[in-house]
């Protein structure tokens, strides 16, 4: 995997979490009414959110554009990346004959433009996260609802991401049916180089 597919994966994955992060707290914290005369048996569905966003019209919209705006980055900043490789070839070359204090003044100013390149290149990084997030907050308005209707439908008690499951057999699956009711829903969304909210930039990244 290339360095530049891991960072559009890293991105893309912060948003999913995010994303599921918020479900949790919205979609599925709202069972069906037990009716009266004693609690009925537990009904369990779960839905895999990586799948669902991944496999559906909407996601697969979204990655296409989170790969674009990395290709455009990284256009954007090749000529620069390209002669600070070719300063830095020059200053190893030359490091054997230069006067000491030159050589520090030289290395130091090299490592300054450095340090402004590395944060340039963050800074768009985390535009694009911000985009990614913005963009599944609309995915998740869309999602929030047809997760509800599901668990109305089957009469189901609870209804819980696949990530947080270690055994669960007696948990119907309804992944595909998300999907499938997703893509009736939205079949894209907009991502723009954003801003990311103080809870995405303050979560650790996995």
């Amino acid at each position: 995997m290339t360095k530049k597919r891991f960072e559009m994966r890293a991105v893309f994955a912060a948003g999913i979490m995010f994303l599921g992060a918020s479900l949790t707290q919205a979609a599925f914290a709202a069972p069906p009414t037990p009716p009266s005369g004693g609690a009925p048996a537990a009904r369990i569905l779960m839905v895999d959110l990586r799948r669902v966003i991944g496999e559906s019209k909407v996601g697969h919209d979204m990655q296409r554009q989170v790969e674009a705006l990395n290709a455009q980055v990284t256009n954007e900043l090749k000529a620069e990346k390209a002669g600070l490789q070719r300063e830095q070839v020059a200053l190893q070359q030359q490091s054997a004959i230069l006067a000491a204090d030159v050589k520090a003044r030289r290395i130091k100013d090299f490592e300054i433009r450095v340090a402004a390149f590395q944060e340039k290149v963050q800074k768009r990084g985390s535009l694009i996260q911000g985009g990614v997030v913005k963009a599944q907050a609309q995915i998740e308005q869309a999602l929030g609802p047809v997760l509800q209707g599901i668990m109305r439908e089957r009469g189901a008690t609870l209804l819980i991401d696949r990530s947080a499951v270690l055994l669960g057999p007696n948990a119907i699956d309804m992944t595909a049916i998300a999907v499938q009711r997703l893509d009736a829903k939205i079949s894209t969304v907009k991502v723009e180089l954003t801003a990311p909210p103080a809870s995405a930039t303050a979560r650790p990244q996995q």
